[in-house]
């Protein structure tokens, strides 16, 4: 056996060998190794289109992330990085989860919330679905909100005797139509701007798209008032307010003593001598013989359907001279809807039962 014993030291001392030469050649290649660079998704300065880009319906317009631009939320599923942010609105994030170890790119998931229940259907937190073809919900932590999709059609406004919400072959949604059958009265008030009465039709103007709103209701049931509306006809093409003076029927005055006998209403009441505004111990420079709106002795009230704006010139003691616009009542009529003045939600009803107009 003694050998055997050289030729076991030299395999030994081959093995060691071959065992230090693998370490050393090995060594230089972990040497080699290059560090892993994160990609900038930012870009400083900011470098951002003119215009914001128009978003799907339902989809946020968010800053990105790199608090620059505008831009659309990614929705649940699209991928996100730190400039392409998830919408949050629905409540999704960015998860990196499965980008190990570089947490780039992710996808954007749901944050784990209160699910909703609605009509006995459950439904996941951020999920969008329709009950039925006339709205487009969705679930957000317990909470159910809603966007209605028949948005296209207005009721027809006081002057039409016979309003009709129909339903039309082949469409959700129903449409308000008017019998034409007897038309009672041609054109739109005259305190109605174009634009309610066509269905808040716009124009083109210098670039601009012009666009006037209703006058509000007179702020006072008698005595002076004021009146608004939001316009943007003019050269700079904002949306300004305006106002006008309004006065629906004098304080002073019991109207109900010139009611016709057999009648429960007057429409329109009108003083026998001519009269001067005032404002402020300011007197108008003209003499008025204005129009009022009525009153009823049952549950009716009398509001104008016909009125037009005028320039009123007044004059100070002190001799300072200044104008103001005052509506002036053409005609009124008087029906149940009566109303707060000053109540905002008022102008979503749109038309009144003709049988509630007063002659």
């Amino acid at each position: 056996m003694r050998w055997l014993l050289p030729w076991i030291l030299a395999a030994s001392s081959i093995l060691q060998a071959t065992g230090q030469t693998s370490l050393s050649m090995s060594s230089p290649v972990l040497a080699t190794e290059e560090p892993y660079t994160r990609a900038q998704y930012c870009r400083w300065p900011c470098e951002c289109p003119r215009s914001p880009p128009r978003c799907a319906p339902g989809v946020s317009l968010v800053t990105d992330g790199c608090d620059c631009c505008k831009t659309c939320a990614k929705q649940r599923g699209e991928s996100c990085t730190e400039a392409d942010t998830c919408d949050f609105h629905r409540g999704l994030y960015c998860d990196y989860s499965a980008d190990r170890p570089r947490y780039e790119i992710g996808v954007c998931a749901q944050i784990v919330g209160v699910g909703c229940v609605l009509n006995g259907v459950r439904y996941k937190n951020g999920e969008t679905f329709q009950p039925n073809c006339k709205y487009n919900c969705t679930c957000i932590n317990g909470a159910v909100g809603c966007v209605p999709m028949c948005t296209n059609s207005r009721p027809p406004l006081v002057w039409c005797p016979n309003p009709k919400l129909i339903k039309m072959t082949g469409k959700c949604c129903e449409q308000w139509v008017c019998d034409d059958s007897r038309k009672i009265r041609k054109t739109s008030p005259r305190h109605i701007s174009s634009a309610a009465y066509e269905g808040e039709e716009e124009t083109w103007q210098k670039n601009c798209i012009m666009h006037t709103s209703p006058w509000s209701p007179c702020s006072k049931t008698c005595g002076l008032g004021i009146s608004t509306r939001i316009s943007n006809d003019n050269e700079q093409c904002r949306l300004l307010k305006e106002s006008r003076l309004c006065n629906m029927r004098p304080c002073e005055v019991d109207i109900t003593q010139h009611i016709k006998p057999g009648k429960k209403c007057l429409a329109v009441y009108r003083a026998n001598e001519p009269m001067n505004y005032t404002i402020s111990g300011c007197v108008s420079k003209s003499p008025y013989r204005p129009k009022y709106c009525g009153v009823c002795t049952d549950n009716r009230c009398c509001t104008p359907y016909k009125s037009k704006t005028i320039e009123v010139s007044f004059q100070c003691p002190d001799g300072t001279e200044f104008s103001w616009k005052i509506m002036w009542i053409n005609a009124c009529f008087c029906n149940l809807n009566c109303r707060n003045p000053n109540d905002i939600f008022a102008d979503l009803a749109h038309y009144y039962d003709y049988s509630e107009i007063a002659n």
